[in-house]
C-alpha cells in the first residue's frame, strides 16, 4: 500500500487547491478580513526577509540608493502620462474624504479631500515629480533610486502571494543623460535578478521582451522574466522597463546639457514583488508540502531532540547545543548556517513533519542512542520524508556545507530540467491548439508549458490567441536563434522567435 503525502490534493489532483494546502500547511500566509489583502505569517515573512536582504545587497552594490515616497498619490499626477493612467485606472483604490463622522450611529467619510489621492499602484509619476526638482544638470545624472514599499491593486481575483489586493515588493527607478545609458541600465538590472532567481531561489527563467500588448503602461520597451512552474503555467518573475522620455516629459524632468541645452532625461523603473514566494512555492514545492532552496530557507537545519523520559532529557539538549554551536561555527554561501532546535514537548514525529512541510533542508534527530554513539540521524527535504542517514556528528558538520550545496544545485537542476522538458517548438497550427488542449476538458490534466515559435503576426492575431486559446505571448527571448523558421499562424517568414504559455 503507498502511503499517502501529506498534502491533499495533490499537485496531479488539484494544482490550484495544492497550492492553497501547501501556504496553510508551511504556515506562511492566510486571507485577511479585507477581500484580497493577506497576512503573511512569520514563516513567509522570513523567507521574504531572505530575499528582500539579498536583493537590496545587490541592488545597493549595483550602485543604487534606498529612499521612501509617499503611499498617497494625486489623481493630477496620474493624469498626466494618459497611457500609464489608462492602464492602471481599473486596479486603483481611490481615497475621497480624510475625515470620518458619526451619523445615525455609524461613522461615514466627512470632509472630501480637495483632490482624490490613488494609493500607490506604482510610483513613477510621484518618484518623476521628485527627480524634476532633484535634477537640474548633467553632473546630476544618473541619478539611481530605489525603494521597498508596499502598494495596492485592486485584484478581482486573488490568490495568497500571486495575486494580492496590497503586495510588498522593491521599485527602483533611474534618470539618464542618453537613451542607450537608459536602456543599458534596464537590462542591467533585469539581468541583476535572473542572477538573483538563478543562485539564490534556483528558478531558470526565460529573459525576453514583452510585445507592445503586454507592455509597462506608458514604457518603451519592458523587459520581463519568465518561469515555468509546475502546473506548466507562466509566471512573471521580475520586470523592468526603459521609460524612454515619456515620463519626463511628463513630470518635467529635465537638466541642462554639456552643451548648455536643455533636455529630457531618459528613465527607468524595474521590480520584483512578494509575487517571488508563489514562484518559489509553484515551483520546487511537492506533494509533501513546501520544500525550500537552502539559500532563502529562513533555517536551514532544524535540530530534533528525541526524549522520551525525564532523565534523557539533559543529556540530549546538551548534546543539541553542542552541536549548535559547532554548525555556527560553519558557513554556506558567505553566511553562517541558519540552526535552529524545536525543543517543544511534541511527539518527534509530528514535529519531524511540520519541518517537513515547511520545507527545511535538513531535519537533524538526537535520541539517547545517537548521543550515547557519537552520531545523528539526518533527513534531508530534497529526498523521500522517511528515508534517514546516519552519520557521525563530525561527518555531519564536516559536510554540511557541501550537504547544503548539494541540496541547492538539485533544486536548480530539476527546475531547470522541467522547463526543458516542457518547451516545445511548434511548427504548424494544430501543433499549436494540441499542445494546449487537454486529453479530457471535463477533467483538464496538467498539459501545455513553453511553446516557440516563429512569429509574424500583429497584435490583432495576438489577441485572437488569447481570446481562443487563453495563452499570450509571454517574451521575445532575448537569446534568438539565428535561424528564422514560418510563422504557423500566418505561413509568412517568422521576424524573431516568441515564447507562449498560459499564465497567472
Amino acid at each position: 500500500m503507498t502511503e499517502r503525502p501529506a498534502i491533499s490534493p495533490t499537485r496531479q489532483e488539484d494544482f490550484p487547491d495544492w497550492y492553497q494546502q501547501v501556504i496553510a500547511a508551511a504556515d506562511l500566509a492566510e486571507n485577511s478580513e479585507v477581500r484580497g489583502c493577506m497576512i503573511i505569517k512569520p514563516w513567509g515573512y522570513a523567507i521574504w526577509e531572505r530575499m528582500q536582504r539579498e536583493l537590496d545587497r545587490r541592488i545597493k552594490a549595483a550602485g543604487h540608493r534606498n529612499a521612501y515616497f509617499p503611499l498617497f498619490i494625486p489623481l493630477s499626477f496620474l493624469e498626466k502620462e494618459a497611457e500609464h493612467v489608462e492602464g492602471f485606472a481599473k486596479e486603483c483604490a481611490v481615497v475621497t474624504h480624510h475625515r470620518l463622522e458619526a451619523s445615525e450611529g455609524r461613522l461615514v467619510p466627512g470632509a472630501p479631500l480637495t483632490e482624490p489621492l490613488v494609493v500607490r499602484p506604482t510610483s513613477e509619476t510621484i518618484i518623476g515629480a521628485a527627480f524634476a526638482r532633484w535634477i537640474q544638470s548633467y553632473r546630476d545624472l544618473p541619478l539611481r533610486i530605489n525603494q521597498w514599499a508596499n502598494v495596492v491593486r485592486w485584484e478581482l481575483r486573488p490568490r495568497l502571494f500571486l495575486r494580492t489586493s496590497e503586495f510588498l515588493w522593491q521599485e527602483g527607478h533611474t534618470a539618464h543623460e542618453t537613451a542607450e545609458e537608459a536602456e543599458a541600465e534596464a537590462l542591467r538590472m533585469l539581468r541583476l535578478y535572473e542572477g538573483f532567481l538563478q543562485e539564490m531561489l534556483a528558478l531558470p527563467a526565460v529573459a525576453g521582451e514583452k510585445t507592445p500588448r503586454e507592455r509597462f503602461p506608458g514604457a518603451v520597451r519592458t523587459l520581463t522574466l519568465e518561469v515555468l512552474v509546475q502546473d506548466r503555467k507562466a509566471i512573471q518573475a521580475g520586470t523592468s522597463h526603459f521609460l524612454g522620455q515619456n515620463f519626463a516629459r511628463a513630470n518635467g524632468i529635465s537638466f541642462l546639457s554639456p552643451e548648455g541645452r536643455q533636455e529630457h532625461a531618459w528613465t527607468t523603473s524595474w521590480g520584483v514583488s512578494t509575487r517571488l514566494v508563489g514562484t518559489l512555492i509553484m515551483a520546487h514545492s511537492d506533494d509533501n508540502g513546501l520544500a525550500l532552496p537552502p539559500r532563502v530557507a529562513p533555517t536551514q537545519i532544524i535540530l530534533l531532540p528525541l526524549i522520551r523520559r525525564e532523565e534523557e532529557r539533559a543529556t540530549v539538549e546538551q548534546a543539541c547545543a553542542r552541536l549548535v554551536a559547532e554548525l555556527e561555527e560553519k558557513s554556506y554561501a558567505g553566511e553562517p548556517l541558519r540552526v535552529e532546535i524545536d525543543a517543544r514537548p511534541l511527539p518527534g514525529g509530528s514535529k519531524s513533519w511540520e519541518w517537513v512541510k515547511k520545507g527545511v533542508p535538513l531535519r537533524i534527530e538526537i535520541g539517547p542512542r545517537e548521543v550515547a554513539a557519537g552520531t545523528v540521524s539526518v533527513s534531508r527535504r530534497d529526498r523521500p520524508p522517511r528515508e534517514r542517514l546516519s552519520l557521525s556528528v563530525r561527518q555531519f558538520v564536516e559536510g554540511a556545507e557541501q550537504t547544503l550545496a548539494e541540496i541547492q544545485n538539485g533544486f536548480w537542476e530539476r527546475a531547470d530540467a522541467f522547463r526543458k522538458a516542457h518547451t516545445r517548438r511548434i511548427e504548424s497550427r494544430e501543433e499549436f491548439i494540441e499542445f494546449f488542449t487537454p486529453s479530457d476538458p471535463e477533467k483538464p490534466e496538467i498539459h501545455g508549458g513553453f511553446a516557440e515559435l516563429s512569429w509574424a503576426g500583429d497584435a490583432a492575431l495576438e489577441e485572437k490567441i488569447h481570446e481562443e486559446q487563453k495563452v499570450t505571448i509571454r517574451c521575445i527571448p532575448l537569446d534568438q536563434s539565428s535561424e528564422r523558421g514560418v510563422c504557423p499562424f500566418t505561413g509568412k517568414p517568422g521576424n524573431h522567435w516568441v515564447l507562449l504559455g498560459r499564465a497567472y
